[in-house]
């Protein structure tokens, strides 16, 4: 899992994106003042505070947290992370290496589960997954397309996913998938993520607003709830050094 790299293709899409929410939330305020084009650009250009940012992001109204789009690359998750984040479709888009076009006979790599980053069993488990991509190069040499070879092609082989999606979005699925209730990788993936979204605007992607349900007060998972919630006060780099410990590590390798 160390290899799991994510970065965000337009930094600047999220100062947009705050200048878009603070505009719109005070149009619906403030639209008897806007008599011409004028009147709104000076609107759309007054300026505001971190404050203003977190007030708004607090506001029940997530229309206006939809007037951006933020694109992330994740390089290197598994497979079954990708089976598991487009679950997500609401005003998200997705764009994946595919199994159909591309050919993995000589290029396939696979994440290791952290589970198994300092276990014995990961060598069975390397085995296992180079064995089935033995049996993938082979019905590709028997000119079996990469599409019917890549139903032979394990979860764990990493992949490249481009994710596409507004910042209301972006904290629906950054609640949701850092809970401890997800897998191991899929809340790596997405804490990384939220770090990087959180250390360019903490305001807009606080932990009050972002977190999942137990950092913002009670988990509403009732019986399913993981009995081991988050403290209010973290922030997504001190999760990730206090859950995965072993990917935080000064040069940490699989």
């Amino acid at each position: 899992m160390d290899k799991i790299k994510v970065a965000i293709l337009n930094p600047t899409a999220i100062s947009e994106a705050e200048k878009m929410m603070v505009c719109a939330a005070r149009l619906t305020q403030r639209g008897h003042k806007v008599k011409d084009l004028d009147d709104f650009l000076a609107l759309y250009d007054a300026e505001y505070t971190e404050k203003t940012v977190q007030a708004m992001a607090k506001l029940p109204h997530p229309t206006i947290q939809k007037f951006g789009v933020i694109n992330v690359v994740v390089v290197g998750a598994s497979r079954r992370f990708l089976a598991q984040i487009t679950r997500h479709q609401n005003e998200v888009k997705f764009m994946s290496a595919s199994l159909q076009y591309s050919d993995y006979s000589s290029d396939a790599d696979f994440v290791v589960p952290y589970e198994l980053l300092d276990s014995q069993m990961r060598f069975g488990y390397l085995s296992q997954c180079q064995e089935a991509m033995r049996k993938y190069k082979l019905l590709v040499d028997y000119d079996v397309d990469n599409d019917a070879a890549g139903y032979v092609a394990p979860q764990g082989l990493r992949n490249v996913l481009i994710i596409s999606a507004t910042p209301y979005q972006w904290k629906h699925m950054i609640s949701q998938r850092v809970c401890r209730r997800n897998t191991d990788e899929t809340r790596y993936v997405m804490l990384r993520i939220w770090e990087q979204l959180f250390e360019l605007a903490p305001g807009f992607f606080s932990r009050a607003t972002t977190g999942p349900f137990c950092m913002k007060g009670v988990c509403t998972e009732g019986k399913m709830a993981c009995g081991n919630p988050l403290w209010a006060e973290a922030t997504p780099t001190e999760i990730l050094k206090t859950d995965f410990p072993l990917l935080m590590e000064e040069g940490a390798l699989e």
